[in-house]
């Protein structure tokens, strides 16, 4: 009966997100085309990456694709980003790779100041998998300001949502790690979301509030840095400072274990997108 009743309780939240793209709307993106919409998206490109991190990313259909009907696994339609195993790979920077995998962003196709940003997302999970759904400021990191709306590291299990900026950043105060309740876990379909006004950012899976970020608590550590607009990035990271700081794992990959390495192997490390959606302020 709880199972039915979160599942109904998902539907809801697509039906209302969905509904209030029609009215509200911002940016909307359900990914029922044949591609990626290059309107609305860009797809990023890196020979070095960032936090010790071991991908590359590539604008590649082996991964970043579209799937439809059975295929999206309970969507109708889903955008897949996916790790890939693919050893000796090298960048036009000549950094190699065993990995590769997607990022992309709507930086200047899309940036907004408050509102609602939300995400339907089904993930795979296992240690160093480290997919995100976050938003960024123009200018240098941390000052243009990072809302991480969702992040995991392969523990199916829990969520994170923080906030980076001057002098709260890296391994921020401003952070929070929100366990699912009972039975449920990444590998199943959540909505997650922020809702930002100029005095907070509210937190949400599923519409339950999981963390709320007032501007006087972020003041206690730097400048607020949300009052300036922002765009929207997903990427499905490996490895790195983040799961290796929760893992441990330094063998056979920085923060990946040899179990993910098999899963990224046989082709089973995907995150789904159903869609994503931004509302402007009440």
């Amino acid at each position: 009966m709880k199972t039915a009743l979160l599942t109904l309780s998902a539907l809801f939240m697509a039906i209302f997100c969905q509904a209030q793209a029609k009215h509200d709307t911002v940016f909307f993106d359900d990914f029922n085309g044949p591609k990626l919409d290059r309107s609305k998206w860009n797809v990023e490109v890196t020979g070095h990456t960032n936090n010790d991190e071991q991908q590359a990313y590539v604008d590649s259909s082996s991964v970043l694709y579209f799937v439809h009907g059975k295929a999206a696994q309970g969507a109708k339609n889903a955008m897949v980003i996916k790790a890939v195993y693919h050893p000796g790979y090298t960048s036009k920077e000549k950094n190699k790779y065993d990995f590769i995998s997607a990022r992309i962003n709507t930086e200047k196709k899309m940036e907004f100041t408050y509102g609602t940003a939300s995400c339907r997302m089904k993930i795979a999970s296992g240690a160093g998998m480290w997919p995100a759904f976050w938003a960024l400021g123009e200018g240098n990191w941390p000052d243009c300001g990072e809302i991480d709306m969702m992040e995991t590291v392969g523990d199916s299990s829990w969520i994170s949502n923080a906030l980076h900026g001057p002098k709260y950043f890296g391994n921020t105060p401003l952070a929070y790690r929100y366990f699912l309740p009972h039975k449920e876990n990444v590998d199943q379909w959540h909505i997650y979301s922020v809702d930002w006004t100029p005095d907070q950012l509210v937190f949400k899976t599923d519409g339950v509030t999981t963390y709320t970020v007032t501007k006087a608590m972020v003041e206690k550590y730097g400048r607020w840095a949300f009052d300036n607009p922002k765009f929207i990035i997903l990427n499905f990271a490996l490895g790195g400072g983040y799961p290796n700081g929760v893992n441990k794992i330094k063998s056979p990959y920085f923060g990946i274990s040899q179990a993910t390495v098999d899963k990224i192997k046989a082709g089973k490390a995907k995150v789904l997108v159903d869609w994503v959606l931004v509302t402007r302020g009440k």
